[in-house]
């Protein structure tokens, strides 16, 4: 069994590499210069005669500059979903295309379920809806698994910003309370998804987010109390404090009612899993440089 993954050297692709590589499992996960998504016919040159399931991890993610760039993020993001669900339906392969709680407009007290309906606020999450709306048209069999508020030990991420303010300066730190969500460790999403592909889902909408909820700052506070220090440093502020170019749901917590209905445990607490995660998290923000 070989895995084609998209988006391979993101965060969420490296975990998946990682954990393919401890269980053995064959993987391909070519990066943006190898393999161009919004190129449909170099997508479907490609020989993945070997491959058993691919994952579409790729995207545009960064929020704010898809404001500025949004024929940019359109491509990634819808254009070269719809291009990879081609791919997966000519070749006969499930499909795992990722996608996010952006989709929703966060009006809401309540959590989102997979057959909400999407209302995003920001061409971000415009774009990641378009994708997922483009997949499910070419592909009906295709699996869209939404996760939120990715950390881990790579690339750049709320923890890891939050770990190196820790312990560069005992300044406080203002961070945003009236955004609530699901802290996701990319690390557990990755076994998720690896134990998912075994599994042969059904086709359909997943929520891919560790379990509980959390605001920013709650986050961030128990991010210093796992590293023992004072979690008083951290300042509560609101959203309107602290602007950003594209607006960000207020209120984006996932269910899990889909896993629930198959008989699966949803991801674990996001406090676990942040434990977990945390000595990695350090050890890659001190290798990096303080």
């Amino acid at each position: 069994m070989t895995i084609l993954v998209f988006g391979g050297t993101g965060q969420l692709g490296r975990c998946l590499t990682d954990s393919f590589s401890r269980s053995g499992t064959s993987f391909e996960a070519p990066n943006s210069s190898q393999v161009d998504i919004t190129d449909l016919n170099h997508l479907l040159a490609l020989d993945i005669s070997e491959v058993s399931a691919i994952i579409n991890a790729a995207a545009w993610t960064d929020v704010n500059g898809a404001e500025t760039h949004q024929e940019s993020a359109e491509r990634v993001n819808a254009l070269g979903a719809e291009n990879i669900a081609k791919l997966a339906i000519r070749s006969s392969l499930p499909l795992f295309h990722i996608s996010t709680d952006y989709v929703f407009s966060g009006v809401r007290t309540t959590p989102w379920d997979e057959s909400s309906p999407k209302n995003p606020l920001s061409i971000y999450g415009k774009t990641k809806a378009h994708g997922e709306e483009l997949a499910m048209k070419v592909d009906p069999t295709v699996r869209i698994v939404r996760t939120a508020w990715l950390y881990s030990p790579y690339g750049k991420n709320f923890a890891k910003t939050m770990v190196r303010l820790a312990l560069t300066s005992n300044n406080p730190v203002r961070v945003v309370s009236d955004q609530v969500g699901q802290p996701t460790s990319a690390r557990d999403l990755a076994e998720q998804l690896m134990e998912s592909i075994g599994l042969n889902l059904p086709s359909g909408i997943y929520h891919g987010t560790n379990s509980g909820t959390a605001s920013w700052f709650e986050f961030a506070r128990e991010i210093f109390a796992g590293l023992n220090l004072d979690p008083e440093r951290v300042i509560p502020i609101l959203s309107s404090e602290f602007p950003q170019v594209a607006p960000r749901p207020e209120y984006s917590v996932l269910s899990h009612l889909r896993w629930n209905d198959l008989g699966m445990s949803p991801m674990q607490d996001w406090r676990k899993g942040l434990a977990d995660s945390l000595p990695e998290i350090v050890a890659a923000v001190k290798s990096e440089g303080l």
